[in-house]
């Protein structure tokens, strides 16, 4: 198991990349750099990475995949959503191949989109940042 990459800033808000692909995780840090936000980027590629990652510290958004070597995805926002520490950070699953169940499974944690890779850009990452409303909110 590696440990989750940071390129830190601590005066930056810290966006959690939870992907096991470095061609995705970089493709995300480029959509993540393009927005207003200047956040600091951690990559965790397995769902034990992440966990870790956010032990150590808080993060402002998580973007997630479904298919990691450890897990599902959208288990571990189950997960997250039963954390009273970390059930308000906003979560957008990013996925190769997102399915009506993963949509009905991630809506019941509270995920904030449910995306294919081609389609998340910084608009989701804007709206999901100013989003006060429920974080069950809605599901795309």
């Amino acid at each position: 198991m590696q440990p989750a990459q940071s390129l830190s800033n601590p005066h930056m808000p810290t966006c959690l990349i939870v992907e096991d692909s470095v061609f995705d995780s970089e493709r995300m840090r480029r959509v993540l750099a393009r927005s207003h936000y200047g956040f600091t980027v951690e990559v965790a590629t397995t769902l034990a990475c992440a966990r870790a990652a956010l032990a150590r510290g808080k993060a402002a958004l998580i973007l997630l995949d479904n298919n990691l070597p450890d897990g599902l995805g959208t288990n571990f926002a189950l997960e997250l959503s039963r954390d009273e520490h970390l059930s308000h950070i906003p979560v957008i699953m990013v996925s190769d191949w997102p399915s009506p169940f993963m949509w009905e499974k991630a809506a019941a944690a509270g995920v904030r989109y449910v995306l294919s890779k081609r389609e998340f850009d910084t608009r989701y990452v804007h709206a999901a940042l100013r989003d006060n409303r429920p974080l069950r909110a809605h599901v795309h």
